[in-house]
């Protein structure tokens, strides 16, 4: 076993704090990487405080993970020491159920996600470390030429907003809409602009107005207003909403044309609630996402290279993460946390 330094929960009610876990050495079709970069989602925050009610402790957090390996197994032939590999929110499934065939390995009824999981009955310890072990089957090439600290969040921004625009065809002649400019928010308008699409980010004030056309977009859409929201009726191909905090989703549902879609990608604690006359008048489909398998992070990954797309970070040290956490939560930040890794030694 490998001594890793790591920062972990140890209850719901605690701050994150130092502590030593261990790592598995390498098997043969196994990667080890000494991680340089995790960015700190707000799904992060949700686990570590239980707010989702399936927490287990300790728990480290982090699956946004980008790193250099420095020990690979015997037959893994494609991977060699000194590349620059991801790892996202999962690190093993069964590899036998139609989704994982399919390349939808996030959709297993048995994957094993990157921390708060198990992992062939292991408890699962995230990217809040110094380095981490990975099946080769479950690692990202990261393409030359993306910064390292600010790819970190495609890991799970980038691929969770890719994964809807990509699904429901946003680019060029279409008209997509973004609910919330945060995390994931700022990554959807970036992506769908480089996708070729028309974007407009719909917020409840204009506090972040000059913030999204910095970003791309092409409106900007203050949703408090309801003249503003009934100008925009029956405007929208598609709407990708962000928000992990209860907001109108009624208001939003009249901005979708006939037959358009809603994806939410956002997770409310407290759940959403709306009126379904505003699904069944105009044919319109509510949906949701959740990340991407493999194959299809890999291919966003190549995307934004190709398109120099990354995130927008503020780089911490690992003793700001507690800090950040409560900014998180206040919104606090443009628009991803990313933790320097060395700052753990």
């Amino acid at each position: 076993m490998l001594p890793t330094k790591a920062y972990a929960a140890q209850s719901e009610t605690k701050p994150l704090e130092p502590f030593n876990i261990e790592r598995r050495e390498p098997s043969a079709n196994d990667v080890l990487l000494e991680i340089k970069y995790c960015g700190v989602c707000h799904s992060d925050l949700h686990q570590a405080r239980n707010e989702w009610k399936n927490s287990m402790y300790p728990m480290v957090p982090g699956h946004e993970i980008v790193g250099i390996v420095t020990k690979i197994g015997s037959d893994v032939k494609d991977i060699k020491i000194g590349d620059t590999v991801g790892i996202g929110c999962f690190v093993n499934s069964c590899r036998k159920c139609t989704n994982c065939k399919n390349g939808e390995e996030q959709y297993c009824a048995n994957t094993a996600f990157t921390y708060n999981s198990t992992d062939n009955g292991v408890p699962t310890f995230g990217g809040y470390s110094t380095q981490i072990t990975i099946d080769r089957n479950y690692l990202l090439k990261i393409p030359a030429g993306l910064p390292l600290d600010a790819t970190a969040p495609l890991l799970c921004a980038g691929i969770t907003t890719y994964k809807p625009l990509k699904t429901w065809g946003a680019g060029p002649g279409k008209k997509v809409a973004v609910v919330g400019l945060g995390g994931l928010g700022h990554m959807a308008v970036k992506i769908a602009k480089a996708m070729g699409a028309e974007v407009t980010v719909l917020s409840r004030g204009e506090q972040k107005k000059e913030a999204a056309k910095q970003l791309g977009a092409d409106q900007y859409v203050a949703t408090n207003v309801a003249k503003n929201i009934e100008s925009l009726a029956e405007y929208f191909d598609l709407v990708v909403d962000t928000v992990s905090a209860e907001h109108d989703i009624d208001a939003i549902l009249s901005t979708i044309k006939l037959g358009g879609v809603i994806v939410l990608v956002g997770v409310p604690p407290e759940g959403v609630k709306f009126n379904a006359h505003n699904i069944i008048s105009k044919r319109r489909i509510f949906a949701g996402s959740m990340i991407g398998g493999i194959a299809e992070t890999q291919e966003m990954l190549d995307f934004c290279a190709a398109h120099k797309v990354t995130a927008d970070i503020e780089l911490i040290d690992i003793k700001d993460v507690n800090d950040a956490y409560e900014r998180m939560e206040h919104g606090n930040v443009k628009y991803r946390f990313v933790i320097d890794c060395a700052t753990l030694n």
